[in-house]
């Protein structure tokens, strides 16, 4: 781990008895990093305070304006909207659907979403859309539960959607982290309310993972379920503390937590500082949840793994079916997230779909992309992820809302300006590439001695819950007094660790003006001296050794869950059939679906022959487009400029040319042969226009890449269809035999 603001550009360096002019240098330079070093942690302990005493926290790196203020709805919430106010050199156009973003509330306080620049907020600014921000203070309102939170986020966007009515498009929304559950299960309550959803780093298939990650997951076995949550929130008088949250998180890491975050400081200190304190101004702001919202968390979602098997219910009786969801959802994951891997942000979809059929059967666009090395935190706050896929997601989420339905990977390419360059605004192109369910198991699943062992822990849960209830709560309830709890809550050490460097404290009186004459006499060390080699050395062997004990750890949690809810006598004990495959999580299925796609296979086919060029256009551009399983940006922006270029009176609202995009996908896949056949008594007589129509549908397949052979036999015979004559490409020939839908 490099670490020495000089290293990039210094030669390896021996090491080597070091002289008596490089010891001095080498001490002064510790000696003033030292001071300057703990001048950050007071100036950093400063903050907390300050931040603390602010009535709504947040670490937003905008101006913002009050909108809506859920304390003063009939059920409060501690939730509030605000608009992001651009800055002076962005350009918004309202005709573009608002984006708006919800960061969790899952121990931090709100703005990471907005953080900088280069952030959620910051791609979607730049590409012209109207921002909002949906964001929390610290202390929840008395009673409050999850349902009220979604109630209100509901009221909400019904607010943003009233304030943009002409804005082509429902809003697009990002949930981050915990708010990506809670987005996907407003969304299936309220689906008319939402364009495109993005859930970034957000876990919906609890349970999921490989053996020998994940470690986070055997959690809740290893502490006998939820009780001890229920023991937390009464030990803080009816209030969780989101610090519990944090330490769970910095526990994952102990060599970054313990070692390697302040080293990294003190060994750049001359230029890592503001940047440090910016973090840690997020990082340390704990924010608090109610008893019944933590608990609501833990049972249905963490332990229990409802939401996904569809038993997570609202007050009313109402089932939580996530394949309600009626728009694109676009799923941001990375294998270096150890917080949230691949396997729990996808794995909800092997439990609700049999086949990439059936989510097509259900009219569901899922769209997913899996970075390679980007941790938790990085895919809400790395610049590089922003400039990405975070800008390629904002400046295309009109492609991805009109996506027929099914199941794709979003695969990002440089854009070298090589070939219709002019397409392409940003660095990078964006193409969906179709796939299968297999493509999300091939990333790791459980297996069904996995699903039995996750199963037995969500049965020992009830019952520890239980016991506690029953004997042990009401005494913690008796001595556990509001200011006991406060006292509690201030004596945490991740709180402490804050308090005791801020100025507050006599023992950092002198340390102010001890680093203003550090910085004054300032004389780094040389970059070859060879006491800064050992230093840096001696760094890497404590991070390798503290690496090293959080693997044997994480090994050892595994073998001993595996162990013990391995075993048929304990499954059998809390009524786990041995024998059974893990099928208890599955969604169940409903047979008025099959019911309701009967009836619409029946209405679109009735109506093949009803329409006219825009229909008939469409269609032959989606049958020619199916011979490969990939859909590019480009084509898509070719589309959108000769929407542009068409007069107000013959242009479709996007919501409409969307319905008639999927309504065309469908008739192709119910009957092709049909449907093909059809398309001459949409055309109109005018030969212009025939011709217009097949030299748009040339432009929008070929301006990606090249069609594969059965392509160019399908547009021929389109050609055909149109009558129109092709100079360029062989006599039409006689029509092929159908093959398969590519998935």
């Amino acid at each position: 781990m490099s670490t020495h603001p000089a290293d990039k550009t210094k030669t390896p360096v021996q090491l080597a008895i070091p002289t008596l002019g490089a010891m001095t240098e080498y001490w002064i330079d510790a000696a003033q990093r030292s001071i300057l070093f703990w001048d950050v942690l007071r100036r950093r302990g400063n903050a907390y305070k300050e931040h603390a005493t602010e009535t709504v926290p947040h670490v937003l790196d905008y101006d913002v304006e009050l909108v809506s203020d859920g304390r003063t709805f009939e059920r409060p919430v501690n939730y509030g909207l605000v608009r992001i106010v651009p800055p002076k050199n962005i350009t918004i156009d309202l005709a573009k659907r608002p984006f708006v973003v919800i960061d969790p509330r899952a121990g931090h306080g709100p703005g990471i979403g907005g953080f900088k620049a280069d952030s959620e907020i910051g791609v979607a600014l730049k590409a012209g859309h109207p921002c909002y921000f949906i964001g929390f203070t610290p202390e929840p309102m008395a009673g409050q539960t999850i349902e009220d939170i979604l109630r209100a986020e509901a009221t909400f966007l019904e607010i943003v959607i009233e304030r943009h009515p002409q804005a082509e498009g429902k809003p697009c929304v990002i949930g981050n982290c915990q708010a990506g559950w809670a987005l996907m299960m407003l969304a299936a309550l309220r689906p008319e309310l939402f364009g495109p959803l993005i859930v970034a780093g957000s876990p919906l298939s609890y349970w999921a993972g490989v053996h020998g990650k994940n470690p986070m997951r055997y959690t809740g076995g290893l502490l006998g379920g939820s009780w001890l949550t229920a023991f937390a929130s009464d030990l803080g008088a009816g209030k969780f503390d989101g610090a519990g949250l944090v330490q769970n998180f910095e526990n994952l890491n102990p060599s970054n937590t313990l070692w390697a975050k302040q080293y990294n400081l003190y060994s750049k200190v001359d230029s890592e500082a503001e940047r440090y304190l910016d973090f840690e101004r997020w990082w340390g702001g704990h924010v608090y949840l109610n008893g019944e919202e933590i608990q609501f968390i833990v049972d249905q979602l963490f332990v229990g793994n409802n939401l996904a098997a569809g038993r997570v219910q609202t007050s009313d009786g109402t089932s939580i079916d996530l394949r309600n969801i009626r728009s694109p959802i676009v799923i941001f994951c990375s294998k270096g997230d150890n917080i949230t891997p691949p396997q729990q942000a996808l794995d909800w979809i092997l439990d609700l779909y049999d086949d990439a059929d059936q989510i097509r059967s259900y009219g569901q666009t899922i769209v997913y992309t899996v970075h390679d090395t980007a941790g938790h935190l990085g895919i809400f706050v790395s610049g590089s992820v922003a400039k990405k896929e975070h800008s390629e997601f904002s400046g295309n989420i009109d492609l991805i809302d009109v996506l027929p339905p099914g199941l794709y990977e979003a695969v990002f390419t440089p854009n070298t300006g090589a070939d219709a360059s002019d397409l392409v605004s940003g660095d990078w192109i964006m193409r969906c590439e179709a796939r299968t369910l297999d493509d999300i198991r091939a990333l790791g699943c459980n297996d069904a001695a996995d699903e039995r062992c996750f199963e037995t822990v969500a049965r020992i849960s009830e019952i520890n819950r239980s016991l506690y209830r029953s004997f042990m709560q009401p005494l913690v309830r008796t001595f556990m007094t509001p200011q006991t709890a406060e006292l509690t809550r201030r004596m945490h050490p991740l709180r402490l660790q804050y308090e005791l460097f801020a100025s507050t404290n006599p023992a950092m009186a002198w340390i102010e003006k001890a680093a203003q004459q550090a910085r004054e006499a300032r004389k780094p060390v040389a970059a070859n001296n060879s006491l800064l080699a050992i230093q840096e050395t001696t760094s890497r062997l404590i991070v390798d050794t503290l690496d090293l004990w959080r693997d044997v750890g994480e090994k050892m949690s595994e073998s001993v869950f595996l162990s013990v809810y391995g075993s048929p006598l304990l499954q059998a004990a809390v009524g786990v059939d041995p024998a059974s495959a893990g099928s208890w999580r599955k969604a169940g299925r409903n047979p008025l679906h099959a019911q309701l796609i009967e009836k619409r296979i029946a209405e679109l086919r009735s109506r093949m022959h009803e329409g006219g060029l825009p229909e008939a256009t469409a269609r032959a551009f989606l049958y020619v487009g199916m011979s490969r399983s990939s859909v590019d940006e480009r084509g898509f922006e070719s589309i959108r400029r000769f929407r542009r270029s068409q007069t107000d009176r013959n242009r479709r609202s996007l919501a409409a040319f969307k319905a008639m995009l999927r309504d065309q996908f469908f008739m192709l896949l119910i009957d092709r042969e049909a449907a093909i056949q059809a398309i001459p008594e949409l055309l109109p007589e005018d030969s212009k226009a025939r011709h217009q129509a097949i030299e748009l549908i040339k432009q929008v397949i070929t301006s990606s890449a090249a069609l594969p052979p059965e392509g160019e036999i399908r547009l021929r015979e389109i050609a055909a269809l149109f009558e129109v004559e092709d100079a360029s490409s062989p006599k039409r020939s006689p029509r092929t035999a159908e093959r398969p839908l590519h998935s």
